[in-house]
Formats: structure tokens, C-alpha cells, sequence
């Protein structure tokens, strides 16, 4: 894309913008009544001068703070009339020079003195009775400037709060019939801008600010300014929308492709205090109407007195599309504690102040899963779930359920954001996840971090007091974490080989099925998930028996089943190692043994036996042929947790059925 750079004159002080729609600029700053009526609130400019040459869109925007950032030094702006438009030359000279070296073309007009006029279009006060200019789709929208001023707000309103690419701009004006969003979008993103509503820029940028040298500066460092990545991260292709050679981000482009010469809009949400909590009844009362287990209250209570207590000196930034401290909160909870139950009283307090709540969670399918149990919880709220291939893309709602990813698509939007399994894959170790987790938290927001195995960094800032946390060592049902137990067999590599499973295991596997529970088996790799199910249907002469994994087209559907009963066994991956609550389950984990399965890895697949008060002593099953330190650590995680929910008094006495178990 392609913009224009342009300086203004106001009350003696000269001000250089880039614009995608130079007519409607023009209007804005130079016509008194029009300018108006689109809504400037200031004085009008007396004169302004057009670099008459469409600049790929990151110059554009480099030339304009070129000239601010070097006049602001040599006199708070003002110049002579006679200097601007060879300045306006040296600033667009500059800037192109910056992105792809020394550019004959725009160096040798530098070099000619008067023949500068020939790049540049004097812009003049239009009369005041005067007659409103402009050609082509942007003097339509300008012929009706109220009409484009409303036009303008309106899409603000709906960008508010998110950070979209011009075609997933677009998409969700014309979705929601704005004016001229079809044909004069660039019109009225413009004026949107130019009230201070929204900020365009390009989505692949240097960095920016007050740098000394800039002139002579040779090479850039590019950064994703939707994603956060950073110059390794860029890759670089002919483009002809920019007539050169222009970056793109490699690690956000399945969300889109974020370019040097893309648009990147950012709208800007108000800054609403929230209402005083203090308004609200107290938080006893609150909580008794979620009849919450003595842990859960608890932990919940502590963590709504960190959510409405002051920011603790923390301000909103200085800029209204700047990252802001952000106040996280960690509940530590073992699985099926029931975190999603405790997170209900800190989303209705954000609700009830007027405020804006986010889950937010790596895997699509645990947000299906939680979009049931969210609806029925808040009646009354408006809900929109968002993952890939959604339906309700477009729409803002009091509470949003996402995949991590898609909050690359939103910028300071939330007062309330739970990060759920924190620590699991891809979040865990992807930065430009961590990056849009932070972006999408509003000025003052809180964050709480949802997680039963928190990475050692975190556990240890949680135990000196340097982030506020608490713990969770029980489940809601008050009983114990099933211990696992090691049962050594050979690699399933040789199993599938044999096609025969060893005594010991195929023992295990139908007292599992003849009391009645599902059973979860997970294998290390994709490619061993359908033979095991093969040979599991053969050896316990048992036909409902399935394999999914993350390649599985048919995994939604899958788990579907297996949670209705359709299917007894299910061989898996660790893509089901969260999120899938069975209630009567046992969980057998093949090649335990195994690099890819660690301690938290381990400690999530158990925690999928157990989790229902009628069955709380499920079976979990270690296979392996030798016992691993991860296999160790994790026995030990689960063991300690029992010890603490007992020392606290949480755990109610162990039911009988726990001794056919063992």
C-alpha cells in the first residue's frame, strides 16, 4: 500500500502527517466549516504543502516523524514558508534512504534547488463560504462531511479496542454496513485517525522515536508491530503493491500477512475508569452464590481482593496504543480443581464495574469446551468465542473466549485477562503470544494466570512473594490425586511390531473397561496413535475404540463421542492432555518413559483421572520400561499436593472404591 506525506502550518507552527486519503486531509486542516463538521476541534491550518509522489506506505510515515522529530529540534516547529517543501524533499529523501539506500532519483531533486517546487502541491485556505474540493471516491465521502464524520465514529466504535490488517478492517466495516466501507474506506479511516480514534501505520516497521544520525543510518531493524517479532523473524520478497523489495513476518503469518507495506489499524479504546468496587456487595455474599468447595472460596476470595484493589501505583501509560504495566495474579491449582468455577466471581466483577473479561487459552479445543459452561454461567452476558474458522469473528461481546493466537488481533481491550494452561504448547514457549497477551490488556488491567504445572521460573517467583498467587492442592470433590503406578512394558514401537500386548498391561487395560470407566491412552507420536487403536480393538476384542491426534480432521468429532460414551478407548496424543473432563476415566500412558513426555506433561495427562465425585479414585498407569526422573518428579508433584490438602483440611475421608483401585 501506498500513503502520502504532507505539513501544515497552524498558528505559525508547521506539522507534518501521513495520510492514505490526501483529500479528506486537505479538508480537514484547510476548510474552516467542513473541517468542522468532520469534527476538528482546533484552529484551522493556514497552509499546508503535498509531497505529490505516493511513498510506499512506511516511508510515508518515516518522512512524517523525520520532519517532526527535526524541526521540534531547531525551534518547536516553525520554518520559513520559503524552506518547507525543500525540507519536505530532504525528509522524503531521507526516509527512502533509510529503507533501501541511497535513491538517485529522490537524492538528485534534493540537488536542484527550485525544481523541488515540482514534487510538492501548495495547499491554501479554502473560503470560508467556500466550496468543498476533492475528486474521485474522496470528494464524494467529502461532500457530506457530517455524514463522513459519523461514518468515521463509527468504525472507531468498532475498531475500538482491536488491532486488524486493512483487509480484516475491511471485512468488519462492510460486515457491519458502514458507509463508504466498500469503496471510501481509506476516507474514513482517515478521518478516524485524524480525530484521534484510531492510529495507522504500517504493520512492519523500524523502530521509532527521537534517534540522533538517522540520516546516516544504512540499515534497519524491523519489528512486527502486531506480533512483536523482530528482525530474524523477517523475510523479504519482490512486492508490487510497494515497487520494491519489502520484509514480512514469518511467525504471525498464519493470522494474516503483516508487511511493511500492509496497514495496520489500531483502534483506541477510552479510558473508562471502572466502577468502585466498593459499590459492589462484599465479597462474601458475592460468593456464596457459586457454591464453591472451602479451597475454592478461599483462593477465589484472595484473588477478587487483588482484582479490585487500587493498581498499587501502576499508571496508564502516557500513550493510548502503548503496552502498560500489567498486574498478574497466578492460581495455582491442581487439575480438576475446578478453575473454571473460580474464575466466575472475578468475571462477574469486572462485569458488574463495567468491564471487559477475556479467557484466553492455547488450544481451540478447550475453548469449545468452555463456550457451554461460560453461556450458562452468564445468561445475561453477550459471549463470543473466537478460533480459527469462527463464525463470530467480527463480533465484540462482555466476554470473549479465544485461542491465544487470535489475540494478536486486539490492542489494550480488556480489563480482566485469564490466561488458562499457561504453560502449555504453543503458548509456552512462543514469544509472540506472550507479546499479544500483554497487548490486549487494557490500562490498569489485571491478568491472572491459570495453571496446574507453572513453569520453575513462576513457582519460584510465586514462593519468594514476587508474584501474588495462590494455591489450590484439591480437587472440588475433596478427595485425593490418583498416585500413578509404574507397570513396565516394552516400546509400543515393539508392541505394534508383535501385535501382541504384554499380560500385565492387557490385565490392567480390562479391569479399566469391566468397571465401566473410558479410557485414555497416550502415545508419544502421531504416527503410533491409529496401530495402537488397531491392536487395542483386536486384543480387548472391543470395536468402540478410536485414535485422534492434532493432524485428525475428525478430533472435535471424536471427542464428541468420547465424552458421550460412544467411545470406550481413545488413543491419543498429548493435544488431549488438557481440557477433556471424562467422568468415570483411566489414563494409561505408553512409552512414559519417553522425551517428550516431562513432568508437567505427565502430571496434566494423570489429571484426567478422577475428576468426577462419583469416581474420584480413577486408575493412571505409567508404562514404560524403565522410570524416568520426569516420571519421578511427577509422582512426587501429585504426592505433594495430597500431603498439603490434607495438612489444610481440605480432603474428605477416601472413598471405599479407592482400594479396588490399588
Amino acid at each position: 500500500m501506498r500513503a502520502y506525506v504532507y505539513v501544515i502550518c497552524i498558528m505559525g507552527k508547521w506539522k507534518a502527517y501521513s495520510t492514505i486519503a490526501p483529500a479528506v486531509d486537505r479538508l480537514f486542516w484547510l476548510h474552516e466549516s467542513a473541517g468542522q463538521r468532520m469534527g476538528r476541534a482546533g484552529e484551522a491550518a493556514t497552509e499546508g504543502w503535498l509531497w505529490l509522489q505516493p511513498l510506499p506506505l512506511w516511508d510515508a510515515c518515516r518522512a512524517a516523524e523525520q520532519w517532526n522529530l527535526e524541526r521540534g529540534r531547531r525551534g518547536g516547529g516553525r520554518s520559513d514558508r520559503e524552506d518547507v517543501p525543500c525540507a519536505l524533499a530532504a525528509c522524503v529523501a531521507a526516509a527512502c534512504r533509510e529503507a533501501v539506500g541511497a535513491r538517485r532519483s529522490v537524492r538528485a531533486k534534493v540537488q536542484q534547488g527550485d525544481s523541488l517546487r515540482g514534487g510538492a502541491e501548495r495547499w491554501e485556505r479554502a473560503a470560508l463560504a467556500g466550496e468543498l474540493e476533492g475528486d474521485g471516491a474522496a470528494g464524494d465521502s467529502a461532500a457530506a462531511p457530517e455524514g463522513l464524520g459519523a461514518a468515521a465514529r463509527r468504525a472507531a466504535a468498532l475498531l475500538k479496542g482491536r488491532a486488524l490488517l486493512r483487509s480484516e478492517a475491511q471485512a468488519l466495516l462492510e460486515g457491519a454496513a458502514v458507509p463508504g466501507a466498500d469503496s471510501g474506506w481509506s476516507d474514513v479511516l482517515q478521518l478516524a485517525a485524524l480525530l484521534g480514534l484510531v492510529r495507522l501505520h504500517g504493520s512492519v516497521a523500524a523502530s521509532i522515536g527521537n534517534r540522533r544520525g538517522l540520516l546516516r543510518r544504512s540499515r534497519r531493524e524491523l519489528r512486527c508491530l502486531r506480533c512483536g517479532s523482530g528482525e530474524p523473524q523477517m523475510r523479504r520478497t519482490a512486492c508490487a503493491s510497494c515497487g520494491r523489495e519489502c520484509a514480512y513476518c514469518s511467525s504471525c503469518i498464519q493470522m494474516g500477512r503483516s508487511r511493511e507495506c500492509e496497514l495496520l489499524i489500531e483502534g483506541h479504546r477510552s479510558k473508562e475508569a471502572l466502577i468502585s468496587a466498593r459499590q459492589l456487595h462484599s465479597i462474601e455474599e458475592r460468593l456464596s452464590k457459586w457454591k464453591l468447595s472451602p479451597a475454592q472460596s478461599e483462593a477465589t476470595a484472595k484473588a477478587l481482593q487483588f482484582v479490585e484493589s487500587p493498581s498499587n501505583g501502576m499508571k496508564p501509560t502516557a500513550t493510548a496504543f502503548a503496552i502498560a504495566p500489567i498486574r498478574s495474579f497466578l492460581l495455582w491449582a491442581v487439575t480438576g480443581a475446578g478453575k473454571t468455577e473460580m474464575i466466575f466471581p472475578l468475571m462477574e466483577s469486572i462485569l458488574l464495574r463495567g468491564g471487559k473479561a477475556l479467557i484466553a487459552t492455547p488450544r481451540r479445543d478447550v475453548v469449545i469446551e468452555l463456550d457451554p459452561r461460560i453461556r450458562k454461567a452468564f445468561p445475561t452476558a453477550s459471549i463470543v468465542t473466537l478460533y480459527g474458522g469462527s463464525e463470530q469473528r467480527w463480533e465484540r461481546g462482555d466476554i470473549t473466549l479465544a485461542t491465544t493466537h487470535q489475540l494478536l488481533r486486539f490492542q489494550q481491550s480488556f480489563d480482566l485477562v485469564v490466561i488458562d494452561e499457561l504453560d502449555a504448547f504453543p503458548y509456552i514457549n512462543d514469544e509472540t503470544l506472550h507479546y499479544a497477551a500483554d497487548k490486549c490488556c487494557a490500562p490498569s488491567a489485571v491478568r491472572l494466570l491459570l495453571s496446574a504445572t507453572p513453569p520453575l521460573a513462576m513457582q519460584r517467583d510465586a514462593r519468594r512473594g514476587a508474584l501474588p498467587h495462590a494455591r489450590i492442592p484439591v480437587r472440588y470433590h475433596r478427595y485425593p490425586l490418583p498416585v500413578p503406578k509404574l507397570l513396565r512394558t516394552p516400546m509400543v514401537a515393539k508392541l505394534l511390531q508383535s501385535r501382541r500386548l504384554p499380560v500385565s498391561l492387557l490385565s490392567e487395560l480390562r479391569s479399566s473397561v469391566m468397571r465401566g470407566a473410558q479410557l485414555f491412552v497416550f502415545v508419544q507420536r502421531i504416527a503410533q496413535a491409529e496401530p495402537m487403536a488397531d491392536l487395542l480393538r483386536s486384543q480387548l476384542r472391543l470395536a468402540e475404540v478410536a485414535a485422534t491426534s492434532s493432524q485428525d480432521d475428525e478430533r472435535s468429532n471424536k471427542v464428541k463421542q468420547f465424552r458421550e460414551g460412544k467411545i470406550r478407548v481413545l488413543v491419543t496424543t498429548t493435544i488431549l492432555e488438557r481440557g477433556v473432563t471424562i467422568p468415570r476415566s483411566d489414563v494409561y500412558i505408553l512409552d512414559a518413559d519417553g522425551r517428550l513426555f516431562d513432568e508437567a506433561s505427565l502430571v496434566q495427562m494423570a489429571g484426567r483421572a478422577g475428576r468426577s465425585a462419583d469416581d474420584p479414585a480413577g486408575r493412571v498407569f505409567f508404562c514404560s520400561r524403565e522410570h524416568s526422573r520426569s516420571q519421578a518428579r511427577a509422582v512426587s508433584h501429585i504426592k505433594a499436593m495430597n500431603r498439603m490438602a490434607r495438612k489444610q483440611g481440605y480432603l474428605l475421608p477416601e472413598p471405599a472404591s479407592k482400594e479396588v483401585s490399588r
